[in-house]
């Protein structure tokens, strides 16, 4: 199997956002209390993107160029299908954030940078993974017993599209017994870039924009942002076609640097699993850092399938106050 960076042009040209050099020592302001508007409008900004993006494909792309590129008209279906799921799941959660009586987000602005078929199929596997791994993270989050089934039920639609477009992909449908939840703010990271504007009058989103994480041990420096959760985080295009425990990778920090600021301390990559992270020590190299895949500890979800991996100056917990950059994404083979 392939690493999945499908070149992310749109995530590597974002830059970020970078305090003063100085030691980020102060408090982050406390986060207001989430409701669950808060989060079906969050769920439903996810789905618009998704739901454009199938509509952008589909209508640029004919059935004729996907048989071109050696896909049948069953395939080719499959995805209308998928295309009608999104603007079902679009209309279902505009309603139910209507008769809540909450402001729904409308449309945004969309550049998927998609040039071909392929390009187009890589990059659906990995927003329909980010979407699984989003509504499991925001899942604990729901009050309501009523909103959590249906997200619930979104969920497990999210995972057979993603099952669905792996094995096209030739990659295991199913490359581990668990899936990986993501914060709000980590799944914003990856939607982000590709998000051009968005209606002045869409309600605020629950996430933290171009906050500045307080690591008394790191210093980052960079060029400003305003648009993303945390800097962005990539797989190198190097790293080896197959990656697995044990396989040394690079992880690319464009346009901003990552450092300690008492030039001592370690940084860690964390690779996310739903069982907790699992931590590897990072070496600096020009660009970026090297890190070895590390192997899930006995009795913990393994590291496979899409994976997500973030920057952190901490090696016994991630959270959005201790994570430097990322997520990064990689597709791991088990």
């Amino acid at each position: 199997m392939k690493s999945t960076f499908f070149s992310l042009a749109a995530l590597a040209a974002v830059a970020v956002a970078a305090p003063a050099k100085n030691n980020l020592l102060a408090l982050r302001q406390a986060a207001p209390e989430i409701t669950d508007g808060d989060i079906l409008n969050y769920a439903l900004t996810l789905e618009h993107l998704e739901d454009n993006f199938y509509r952008q494909v589909l209508g640029n792309f004919s059935e004729s160029d996907f048989a071109a590129a050696g896909y049948d008209s069953t395939f080719y279906n499959n995805l209308q299908e998928i295309s009608s799921d999104e603007t079902t799941h679009v209309s279902f959660l505009t309603a139910a954030l209507t008769a809540a009586g909450v402001t729904p987000v409308k449309e945004c602005t969309y550049d998927f940078n998609i040039t071909d078929i392929n390009s187009f199929l890589v990059l659906s596997s990995v927003l329909e993974g980010v979407g699984v791994s989003a509504y499991l993270g925001a899942a604990a989050d729901i009050m309501s017993k009523a909103y959590l089934t249906a997200a619930g039920s979104i969920l497990t639609v999210e995972a057979r599209h993603s099952s669905y477009i792996r094995s096209t992909l030739k990659q295991s449908p199913f490359p581990s017994p668990f899936d990986v939840p993501l914060t709000l703010n980590q799944v914003y990271t990856l939607a982000a870039p590709f998000i051009v504007s968005c209606p002045e009058d869409n309600p605020a989103l629950p996430v933290k924009v171009d906050p500045q994480p307080m690591l008394p041990s790191l210093e980052r420096f960079g060029t400003d942002l305003s648009l993303q959760a945390f800097p962005t985080l990539v797989s190198s295009p190097n790293n080896p076609e197959t990656i697995t425990a044990g396989t040394t990778i690079e992880l690319l920090t464009r346009d901003y640097v990552v450092q300690p600021a008492d030039g001592e301390n370690q940084i860690y990559a964390a690779f996310i699993t739903v069982t907790g992270p699992v931590f590897a020590e990072a070496t600096a190299v020009e660009g970026g850092f090297s890190v070895t895949v590390p192997t899930a500890p006995e009795g913990s979800a393994e590291i496979a399938g899409q994976t997500y991996v973030v920057l952190t100056g901490c090696n016994t917990a991630v959270t959005d106050e201790t994570t430097a950059a990322g997520p990064a994404l990689l597709e791991v083979s088990s």
